[in-house]
């Protein structure tokens, strides 16, 4: 049927729903699907793989879930869908494909050209034992023929489960990266989409990883509505909180395209869109003593190369020391679950790993006592600016 479609639109992204059982569903339902049921101005949406976790019988409850959302919905094949008795990659995706349709496909909405691609090859081409990133010829052979019709001047998004890891070829088949990117070299305007790592970040892929254009190709490696994989403790939701590993809290994303430029919004399950960042400082500090404390500010959708300042009170705005570490309030969630001496129901959340998007500042001591104000704000990669905001206390320091 007919249908109008505007130049600019809103696509719903899911990471990783990665149920494992029919409770985990319910925890995806709730939330996720509750909080977006009617949500309005929504072309599509689309769900970077991982549907479930390996029993695929879940790919109906999954389903049966995800249409209360009210809008269309694409999906794509992550390695937690897969036929793993299968003896060839071409015949891993057939359950897949019963439930969803081609694991490989494309379409266009407004001036944006869709390519969704199963990018796990398994068995594992080199010894047969468990999956590789990667393509077979014959899905790369479809992405050239595809491009053979699409104009040069729209913005091509390709999604796929597993990033392109420039970094690792034990990761992802490097010749294969390679020639998807010679066939996009005469495409000013492209975004990649991934999921599978439980974290949030954005890879930039220049000249020396074989893009061949001045302006790099960004992936947005897409935080998962599972999160942690629905560990935690349990949240004013009535399910686990789930934050991942690199202190992004579970949520999903809005894709903002207008004719062939796009932007990306990160939602935060179950709190407001303006939750942009989480804050870590001391509450009470003493005055006049040096700290080696500081002041955290982990920026969920940011990267290295943004700007984030901070200012105490009404003093002039200071940069932030970006740093590659964990977050110190992912750690300290760690350690509840560490040092209690009663068990919380639930699991306990996977060992903190170092965030991309995480920056630093000092502590200011010789102010007057009291309370003082943190004001924090960061531009993303959009131009876009967030604020946060808290409080410490100077004190005198304590006499032995």
């Amino acid at each position: 049927m007919k249908q109008d479609e505007s130049a600019e639109f809103t696509a719903l992204v899911f990471g990783d729903p990665q149920a494992y059982n029919l409770d985990e569903v319910g925890y995806f339902a709730k939330g996720v699907v509750d909080e977006l049921k009617g949500v309005k101005n929504i072309a599509f949406g689309l769900s970077l793989g991982d549907l479930v976790g390996d029993d695929l019988v879940l790919h109906n409850p999954y389903i049966s879930a995800v249409s209360e959302v009210g809008v269309p919905w694409y999906n794509l094949m992550g390695n937690h869908d897969m036929n793993y008795d299968a003896a060839a990659d071409s015949l891993s995706d057939e359950t897949f494909e019963a439930n969803f349709g081609p694991a490989n496909y494309a379409f266009n909405y407004g001036n944006a050209h869709f390519i969704i691609l199963d990018n796990i090859l398994y068995p594992d081409p080199r010894d047969g034992n468990g999956y590789w990133g990667g393509f077979r010829q014959d899905q790369l052979d479809f992405v050239e023929n595809n491009l053979r019709y699409v104009p040069n001047d729209k913005l091509i998004v390709l999604a796929f489960h597993i990033p392109l890891q420039h970094h690792n070829e034990n990761a992802f088949r490097n010749a294969d990266r390679q020639r998807l990117f010679d066939l996009l070299k005469d495409y000013p305007h492209t975004l990649s989409m991934s999921a599978h790592t439980h974290l949030q970040r954005h890879n930039f892929y220049t000249k020396e990883d074989g893009w061949h254009q001045e302006k790099p190709h960004h992936e947005y490696n897409a935080g998962t509505t599972s999160g942690d994989w629905y560990s935690g403790e349990f949240n004013h939701q009535d399910v686990p909180a789930s934050t991942m590993r690199d202190g992004t809290p579970r949520g999903y994303a809005f894709l903002r395209i207008k004719e062939n430029e796009y932007k990306i919004d990160y939602q935060v399950a179950g709190e407001s869109a303006d939750y942009q960042i989480k804050l870590f400082h001391p509450k009470v500090v003493a005055r006049g003593r040096n700290t080696s404390a500081g002041i955290f500010a982990n920026f969920f959708m940011g990267h290295k190369n943004d700007v984030v300042e901070y200012r105490i009170d009404d003093r002039p705005w200071t940069r932030m020391t970006f740093m590659e570490a964990p977050d110190p309030a992912y750690v300290e969630l760690l350690y509840r679950w560490d040092l209690t001496k009663e068990l919380f129901p639930g699991r306990r959340p996977s060992n903190a790993v170092n965030s991309t998007h995480l920056w630093r500042g000092n502590i200011p001591t010789n102010l007057p006592e009291g309370e003082h104000r943190i004001e924090v704000r960061a531009t993303d990669l959009f131009g876009r600016t967030f604020y946060k905001t808290g409080t410490y206390r100077l004190e005198p320091p304590v006499k032995h």
